[in-house]
């Protein structure tokens, strides 16, 4: 009988720690949400993609930054937030090469940004009728 109520206590514990969890969890994205909301610049889309393509971002993320396993990841839609993609182009700990502020200006990096939130997601296997 002890060892029932240790497990059952045991489980009471884990499954409040769960609940906390998810709860704080859902209080820090609703957070980030509204940072990432107020922390993104501005950008111009058709910019950032001329930028995109003239910087040679296509090469290895792709056309629409749809990326690939053999050369770099998928960067839209939905990107992460502009601060952590600054920091990376700027400090890349990966194969890709360092992007300084005198090769891509923070406006300019806006623009890329504002590109790779204006790409669409693709359509569900349900929409294309071939796999109907």
């Amino acid at each position: 009988m002890e060892t029932f109520r240790a497990y059952s206590s045991s489980a009471i514990v884990a499954l409040a720690m769960i609940l906390i969890f998810c709860v704080a969890r859902e209080s820090v994205m609703d957070a980030a949400q509204e940072s990432k909301a107020s922390a993104t610049p501005s950008g111009n889309a058709e910019n950032g993609k001329r930028i995109f393509n003239k910087n040679g971002c296509y090469e290895c993320h792709g056309r629409e930054g749809q990326g690939s396993t053999m050369t770099g990841p998928r960067i839209a839609p939905d990107p992460v937030p502009f601060e952590v993609l600054a920091s990376y182009v700027r400090k890349p700990s990966g194969e890709m090469p360092p992007y300084t502020a005198k090769a891509v200006s923070d406006q300019e990096l806006a623009d890329i940004y504002a590109f790779l939130q204006s790409r669409p997601h693709p359509p569900t296997a349900k929409a294309i009728p071939l796999l109907k």
